[in-house]
């Protein structure tokens, strides 16, 4: 077989013939899209929404700084705005994704919030916002937050069929395309954080520490009642999502200061959860308490019920979040916290619980938040990141497939080699048309097990572990280059989706993660890919378009282009095999399902 070095050279070279007159029509095409974009301002989105607001002192809290409260009211109604815009009918907000704030805003800046429908889905959808603050007067401008928030569409008590997006800008492509595994998490949220608090090693200390020089959680209960006037409604009359939210943060931050004794500055919000609507003349009782405090962090837990007058037995709990919030000094470095003594029963619950939720929320913040080019090719694999690591492994793929720049570098016979090429990465995409059902194509290479069927680069695939239905790990063994060289050896994370209309392709998603029980040992040389998997699109009945993907970077190119991921000068060898393979093997799934990945 060709060394792995060499096969990069021959793709190369093969790039190199074509890359002048890829150049040309790669140039051309942008001109003809600059065209039909450089109309006025230049091409914007039909949903965007663009909001600018002074701060002013009536906006702030005792800081001179902008309120969080004030703020979500304002990134409530751009969203909304946006998702109206869309679907053509009054909107309600059904949740807000976790949010960051990276910077705070001064008395006399200015906010700027941009909102647009990312993607629709049946009677929702997924609207992205981005905030950023200005100084009108140095001119300087800072990131303060993004955020993703889910809105319903009702017309007349019914939910509403929502027409589709069209993503024109690889940017657009790219958040509709993971729009779709971030519904995913959405929709089973609950249940992930139950079985992530299961199955999530906490240590327990609550018997070794000095209760004594503890603040009893019970000081810093609050609970407060908001009657639901007129000017807190929308105009369909329910109570307002952003007010909802700012009264929300209004009495965490006063359970947050009888612990510190301070003004605490809210860092992060966990999602916002619209249970239920209320309206004008409902009375909202907000209950808030510090759940645990940590070194220089602390948790508070804040939950909403709605009940009418004369019937405060019969309460509706509407909305709950979990808010971080911290101490800054003169030079805004947090402050050292008290620890927390939770009550016997729920307090304890709750102590432990925000013990779960913190790591959890590095975890998904270092997964789901950090840029590619900076995160580790395998990241170690344990229950309280399987989640967010599987959303990362499936985005990352579909990211990869959302780009523009990708250059056709050769095609034999209809199977079809790209390259893209950027600052940290070197991408191969390989691409061709099957006479098989795209159900059965999916059901087929993603049954890992079956791949040395077909692609000599696999020696043996064995499942480790079997995550859910639709995530398992597997080692991989691939033989060796040459006779002066080991076998090496791969921990993959396989992670696969169904489509969720008939616009998305099934999705098999590969990328290396770590496994204390199976560390790298002296038989075989470790290996690593990134990212890569299969997507496939359905062209018609009983035909479907194949694609390959592998992203590499250049320090473990050679690894991963001759092996994993399947890719050298046999590239078209391997691809023909993989046909073979599936017109062989369609016959088998009368009825393809998805109980093997």
């Amino acid at each position: 077989m060709i060394s792995s070095l060499a096969g990069l050279h021959i793709l190369w070279g093969l790039a190199s013939v074509f890359s002048s007159r890829s150049s040309r029509k790669s140039a051309s095409r942008a001109e003809d899209l600059n065209s039909t974009m450089a109309d006025g301002e230049g091409y914007r989105n039909p949903t965007e929404v663009q909001m600018s607001q002074l701060v002013l002192p009536c906006h702030t809290n005792h800081r001179s700084e902008l309120s969080i409260g004030q703020l979500l009211k304002w990134i409530d109604t751009a969203a909304c705005l946006s998702a109206e815009r869309h679907a053509g009918c009054p909107c309600v907000t059904a949740s807000m994704d976790d949010i960051y704030f990276e910077h705070t805003i001064s008395v006399g800046h200015v906010v700027n919030i941009k909102a647009k429908v990312n993607r629709a889905f049946n009677s929702s959808m997924e609207v992205g916002i981005q905030v950023t603050s200005e100084d009108l007067c140095s001119e300087k401008q800072w990131s303060v937050c993004k955020a993703l928030a889910t809105f319903v569409a009702h017309r007349e008590l019914s939910k509403v069929k929502l027409k589709q997006t069209t993503p024109l800008t690889e940017e657009e492509k790219t958040e509709h395309s993971v729009a779709a595994e971030r519904r995913r998490m959405r929709l089973v949220y609950a249940d992930t954080i139950k079985d992530l608090l299961a199955n999530c090693s906490i240590q327990d200390d609550l018997e070794s520490r000095d209760c004594s020089r503890m603040v009893p959680a019970e000081k810093t209960r609050v609970e407060s009642v908001e009657l639901v006037l007129p000017p807190h409604a929308n105009h369909q009359g329910n109570t307002f999502g952003g007010q909802i939210m700012a009264w929300m943060e209004n009495v965490a931050t006063i359970a947050a200061s009888r612990l510190c004794r301070a003004h605490p500055t809210l860092k992060a919000i966990e999602m916002f959860h619209f249970r239920g609507p209320s309206q004008v003349g409902d009375r909202l009782v907000l209950k808030a308490i510090v759940n645990n405090a940590f070194k220089h962090s602390m948790e508070v837990g804040v939950c909403v019920e709605a009940y009418r007058q004369g019937a405060e037995t019969h309460r509706q709990h509407i909305n709950s979040a979990f808010m971080t919030f911290v101490v800054l000094d003169a030079d805004d470095q947090p402050q050292t916290l008290p620890l927390i003594r939770p009550q016997p029963g729920d307090g304890e619950r709750r102590y432990r619980e925000a013990s779960a939720r913190k790591k959890i929320r590095l975890d998904r913040k270092y997964i789901v938040s950090c840029k590619q080019a900076e995160m580790p090719l395998s990241v170690p694999w344990d229950p309280s990141n399987q989640v967010y690591l599987s959303y990362n492994n499936v985005s990352s793929l579909k990211m990869l497939v959302a780009k523009d720049s990708w250059t056709l570098s050769l095609e034999i016979n209809q199977v079809r080699l790209y390259i893209l090429e950027d600052d940290k990465f070197l991408s191969f995409h390989v691409e061709m048309v099957v006479h098989v059902d795209a159900a059965q194509a999916f059901q087929l290479l993603s049954d890992l097990p079956r791949r040395p069927e077909w692609d000599k680069h696999y020696r043996s695939v064995e499942l480790v572990q079997q995550v859910d239905e639709d995530d398992a790990i597997y080692h991989v063994i691939s033989p060796a280059l040459s006779s002066d060289t080991k076998p090496q050896d791969f921990v993959i994370l396989a992670s696969r989706r169904k489509p969720w209309d008939n616009r998305d392709p099934y999705v098999i998603a590969l990328r290396s993660v770590t496994l204390p029980t199976h560390c790298e040992t002296p038989e075989y040389k470790r290996g690593e890919t990134l990212c890569s998997g299969f997507c496939l699109w359905c062209e018609g009945d009983q035909l479907t378009r194949v694609s390959y993907y592998n992203q590499a970077t250049t320090g473990f190119l050679n690894l991963v282009t001759t092996n994993v991921a399947g890719l050298s000068s046999e590239f078209y060898t391997t691809f023909k095999a993989c046909e073979q393979f599936l017109l062989d093997n369609r016959s088998d799934l009368v009825a393809p399902s998805l109980q093997t990945l």
